[in-house]
């Protein structure tokens, strides 16, 4: 079985249209187990029911950001070794050094590609 195949990926974004853009890549790419909802407090909630490999997060979402996101699963042990991607519409060095510095796995810059999406999902999981 292939990594696509056994990837279970929760995306987080409040915005639907780029919630559906990434959603559309990950099917793309052929990975089977997709979730998604559109803040971070439903994300926790679906976390605890339903564990998953990896998080795609936004950045900016109101109530909790994606770095929010990102500190609080670090902090749980449950999540803590959760794979996560940060996707931004800016390259704020402030934004990706804290980012590195929760344990975030890897980032994109918005607007992406497929393919690159893609990249940067395989540097964190391999080969899909």
């Amino acid at each position: 079985m292939s990594t696509k195949d056994m990837l279970r990926v929760l995306v987080v974004d409040d915005m639907s249209t780029s919630r559906g853009l990434i959603i559309q890549a990950l099917e793309w790419m052929g990975v089977a187990t997709i979730d998604h909802c559109a803040d971070g407090q439903t994300a926790l909630q679906k976390l605890s029911a339903s564990p998953v490999h990896m998080v795609i997060s936004d950045y900016n979402m109101p109530g909790m950001d994606g770095l929010q996101l990102l500190e609080v699963l670090r902090k749980h042990e449950s999540f803590s070794r959760i794979g996560f991607i940060l996707i931004t519409g800016t390259t704020d060095p402030e934004i990706v050094d804290r980012g590195t510095q929760l344990g975030m796995n890897n980032f994109l810059k918005k607007p992406f590609s497929p393919t690159a999406l893609r990249a940067c999902i395989e540097r964190v999981v391999g080969p899909l």
